[in-house]
């Protein structure tokens, strides 16, 4: 999972990091899925975005609110892997990432929006019933998946095999 994702977002280091990686496991037999949050400076027309009906539908409790999951997915042909956008109106609409285009000052309520997209992302795991070996988490933004995972092994049955296999990438990988 990574809080941006090329070619969707402005190409950063971490994004193309958090683009090449999965498909190189992937490439090499593994199962992969890659998360990302959809920011609203996400074209969904171009990027082909769409949403997974089946995937959406419940809400995320965050200081006593109600928020709707959306789970939206598109391709990366030249990669043949799929990306799973988690989005919310009240989160993500705005048309930039972390950081207000006008003043350059993060959002006042980037933590929630955090806190939401790690939650999401948990939430459509279980959905798809899907039990990841390894979780390799890209930037901030996904900081809080390491906590989660090892909170909730004792309640998620099928994430036991997991036994908390984060990776959390602190340093830029320079050859990718």
């Amino acid at each position: 999972m990574s809080q941006e994702i090329t070619p969707y977002l402005d190409e950063t280091h971490i994004g193309k990091i958090a683009r090449r990686l999965p498909q190189a496991i992937q490439e090499r037999g593994k199962e992969i899925r890659t998360f990302m949050p959809k920011y609203g400076n996400i074209n969904e027309r171009r990027h082909q975005l769409h949403e997974v009906f089946v995937l959406s539908g419940m809400n995320i409790v965050i200081n006593n609110a109600d928020h709707p999951l959306i789970i939206k997915v598109a391709s990366i042909p030249t990669a043949r892997m799929q990306v799973y956008f988690i989005d919310n109106d009240d989160y993500f609409h705005r048309k930039s990432v972390l950081t207000d285009k006008a003043t350059g000052k993060y959002f006042d309520d980037n933590d929630e929006r955090t806190v939401f997209f790690n939650r999401g992302v948990i939430e459509t795991v279980k959905k798809l019933g899907w039990a990841p070996d390894v979780i390799h988490c890209h930037g901030w933004f996904t900081g809080l998946i390491p906590l989660y995972i090892k909170k909730s092994l004792q309640r998620i049955h099928y994430l036991l095999k997991l036994k908390s296999s984060s990776l959390f990438m602190k340093k830029n990988l320079q050859r990718l």
